[in-house]
C-alpha cells in the first residue's frame, strides 16, 4: 500500500540554475525509479533562511508530494544526507486531512493562475 508523503528540501544557493535543476531531477528520478508517483512538484525558488546554515542565508526550496512505499523514505533521506548540495530536508507522511488541504490549495492556485 502506497502512502502519500510531502518532502521539502533546501539546496545550497551557490549552485547555478542548471546545477539546481539537475539536483531536483536527481531526486525526482529517485522517487519514480523506486515505484513512487509524484503527485505535485513545486519549485519555491531562492528564499531567505530563518537562520544561517553552513554560513548561507538563502537556499533553493523544492517541494515534492508523492506516493511511495513506507520503506522508501529511509532511502530518500539517506540520499539527501549524502548529497552535499542539500542543506536541509523534511519529509512527512500526509494523513487524509493534509491530502485534502493540499488538493484544495493546488486547485485554488490553479484557479488564481487562470484568472491572471
Amino acid at each position: 500500500m502506497l502512502n502519500q508523503y510531502e518532502t521539502v528540501f533546501i539546496l545550497t544557493p551557490v549552485l547555478s540554475d542548471a546545477q539546481m535543476k539537475e539536483a531536483v531531477q536527481k531526486f525526482r528520478e529517485l522517487i519514480t525509479a523506486n515505484g513512487g508517483e509524484i503527485v505535485n512538484d513545486e519549485n519555491w525558488g531562492l528564499r531567505k533562511l530563518a537562520y544561517p546554515i553552513q554560513k548561507k542565508s538563502t537556499g533553493f526550496y523544492q517541494l515534492f508530494e508523492f506516493k511511495a512505499e513506507p520503506d522508501f523514505i529511509k532511502k530518500l533521506e539517506t540520499s539527501y544526507r549524502r548529497d552535499e548540495r542539500v542543506l536541509r530536508f523534511l519529509t512527512f507522511k500526509m494523513d487524509k486531512y493534509a491530502i485534502q488541504y493540499s488538493e484544495k490549495r493546488r486547485s485554488a492556485t490553479k484557479k488564481e493562475e487562470k484568472e491572471n
